[in-house]
């Protein structure tokens, strides 16, 4: 049977492995909605979550702070748009016309089998008295400086102002539609300045500096404000603008209030760890607001944000005393690899009932063989070296192996932070999701017996990997001296290149590069010890004991530099007996010991020479090097 034939879904099926937060994509909702997978896991979390929130409808608490936390590609942005669609329970449409509304993909059927989580998730979805903003932190933010970042309560505010209908990108003149808003007066400015520019209010306001005159023109029609005030105001607006935190959770109050007494306010904001990085004043930022929304608002406005790391250990890293902001961030959400190991393969490598026989029988048949060929050297950390535990997994995971999925995610993390073209998969454009699903197709016409090899994984991070390691492949890819196999293994070479704890040693490697399950192991680790000692000759690869390292562009250039450097041997075998006679075989006085009466001086010679002029003593040490 094919590969493409053992799915009980098409392979080939258009899956948004990308999630993008903020993006509006709005025909992708029911699918998003249909295909997500609720583990064992997110069903403890979404428990947790909505518990935590539950508290807030019926009582004030300063507690409104979520911390979802996890590693790159384990789907935090996913349930965090999740949790949108259930908090607003919109209605959602899919290709066919047939509609349901968000919460009823988790309340009926077997998606979620807590019947508690059920009956909690229907009563807050029912309630309806909340907004959703729904944002990442950094495309929000006007700037991109890694130096001057904006400041938290600046994002927050830009985001509440777009969501209320005013002017995000300018404050100033938000503040001023939020005061005709508050006057009853927006609707009829509106109205007034678009037949004074001919334009409508929300077209042409970002053109401010342009329309100066048409807006006070519009005020003072209006009665609003005197021709003289109005002046004033447009000269100096700008640079009397001013926003403090108390100020900002006094808008959201003030809002919430406005809608009624229940109403909440929740800012769901992702990659918020990434935005703030190692920077303690944005952080101070974070807290600073995250406590005086939670002693404004009481609990009506809620914070619920998505980072690689948890709380505690961004805050330890700090050295500051970020005590408050853990407190605020009570409920925390960690989501791990076994979670997105289940999604992956509920989502995309469910098996047709005879796909299930067949590989089954096929596991029965080779067992003994899939654990004999793919082995790791000893010490390599458990989560890399994750195999078969029988039928019934081999039968869930065909036709990756179970380490690729741990291994897998570390290499979207170290991607993503060693490589500045790779930040951008910070945004979702790469997800383990994408990572499997792209594989899979790309061996669809295979047949069952096949093992997808870990090299099969860079074809879909190709275009988000750094000029200086996508151009080594690239020229190797040219290099007529090289086989189609060495490039493929300088592929895995450079994917585990930063992955922690990972040895790059000839026995992981040929396991990494295993294609069938009646692999000869042997015969594939000679062709993989072959292939090392190539790429090292032509200087894309530098053997450091038994383990290899992938060489960047840089990195060559510095080690070719190197290998021109002509050293006289004699330097060499000077440098040798010095360190090999003062310092690694040390005798007190130079004389060796037979007993506390006889101690006895020895010639130290190292080749043809003698280390020290002058030595004819009866016994010595004579050592030889390569150059003997």
């Amino acid at each position: 049977m094919k590969i493409y034939d053992m799915f009980e879904k098409k392979i080939t099926r258009d899956i948004k492995g990308v999630i993008k937060v903020g993006q509006k994509d709005d025909e992708n909702v029911y699918q998003e909605l249909d295909e997500y997978v609720v583990t064992e896991e997110l069903e403890k979390y979404m428990n947790r979550f909505f518990d935590a929130y539950k508290r807030s409808l019926t009582g004030r608490t300063d507690n409104m702070g979520v911390w979802i936390s996890g590693f790159f590609g384990s789907g935090k942005s996913h349930f965090l748009k999740i949790l949108s669609y259930i908090l607003k329970n919109q209605v959602v449409e899919d290709e066919d016309g047939n509609k349901k509304i968000a919460s009823s993909f988790f309340t009926e059927g077997i998606k979620v089998e807590n019947d508690t989580l059920k009956d909690k998730i229907a009563e807050i979805a029912n309630n309806g008295n909340l907004d959703v903003i729904l944002f990442n932190v950094d495309s929000k933010s006007t700037t991109d400086s890694k130096i001057n970042k904006e400041a938290i309560k600046d994002v927050f505010m830009k985001v509440f102002n777009d969501y209320l209908g005013y002017c995000g990108s300018i404050p100033f003149l938000a503040d001023f539609e939020r005061k005709l808003d508050m006057d009853g007066r927006y609707d009829e400015f509106k109205v007034k300045f678009e037949e004074i520019n001919g334009g409508s209010w929300e077209e042409t306001r970002e053109d401010y500096y342009f329309v100066q005159d048409d807006i006070i023109d519009t005020v003072v029609a209006l009665g609003i404000m005197s021709e003289n005030e109005a002046r004033n105001w447009a000269d100096h607006a700008e640079e009397s603008y001013t926003l403090s935190i108390d100020k900002f959770a006094d808008y959201v109050k003030k809002y919430c209030d406005k809608k009624g007494p229940d109403h909440h306010v929740l800012f769901l904001v992702d990659e918020i760890g990434q935005y703030i990085a190692d920077d303690s004043r944005l952080m101070l930022n974070l807290q600073t607001v995250t406590e005086d929304l939670g002693t404004a608002c009481g609990g009506r406005a809620w914070i619920i944000v998505t980072s690689q790391q948890d709380i505690d250990s961004i805050t330890k890293t700090m050295g500051e005393d970020f005590s408050k902001i853990q407190g605020r961030f009570s409920t925390r959400i960690a989501l791990s690899s076994a979670d997105a190991d289940e999604v992956i393969k509920k989502r995309i490598l469910y098996k047709k009932d005879d796909a299930k026989s067949i590989l089954e029988n096929l596991y029965q048949q080779q067992e003994t063989s899939i654990k004999n060929i793919i082995t790791f050297s000893e010490g390599t950390p458990y989560p890399f070296m994750k195999l078969y535990e029988n039928a019934e997994e081999f039968i869930d995971v065909y036709p990756f192996v179970p380490y690729q999925f741990n291994l897998a995610g570390s290499v979207l993390t170290s991607v993503r932070q060693f490589s500045s073209s790779g930040k951008h998969l910070a945004d979702g454009e790469r997800s383990l999701l994408a990572l499997f699903k792209e594989a899979a197709q790309f061996y669809k016409d295979e047949r069952e017996g096949i093992l997808i090899p870990f090299n099969a994984f860079y074809s879909a991070l190709d275009d988000f990997i750094d000029h200086t390691h996508r151009i080594v492949i690239t020229q190797a890819s040219r290099n007529t001296r090289l086989n189609n196999f060495d490039i493929e293994l300088l592929k895995v070479l450079f994917m585990t290149k930063h992955v922690g704890g990972f040895k790059r040693n000839i026995e992981n490697l040929t396991s990494l590069m295993i294609s069938r399950v009646d692999e000869d192991r042997l015969e594939l680790s000679k062709t993989v010890e072959k292939s090392l000692r190539v790429l090292c000759d032509e200087g894309y690869v530098q053997k450091n004991g038994d383990e290899y390292t992938f060489l960047t562009n840089e990195e060559q250039e510095a080690e070719n530099k190197i290998r021109s450097i002509n050293i006289d041997p004699t330097e060499i075998i000077n440098y040798i007996a010095q360190v090999a006679f003062e310092e690694a075989i040390v005798f007190p006085n130079n004389k060796y010991r037979y007993s506390s009466r006889y101690q006895f001086a020895f010639n130290q010679k190292i080749d043809d020479r003698f280390y020290r002029n002058n030595q004819s003593h009866e016994i010595g040490l004579h050592l030889l090097t390569a150059y003997s």
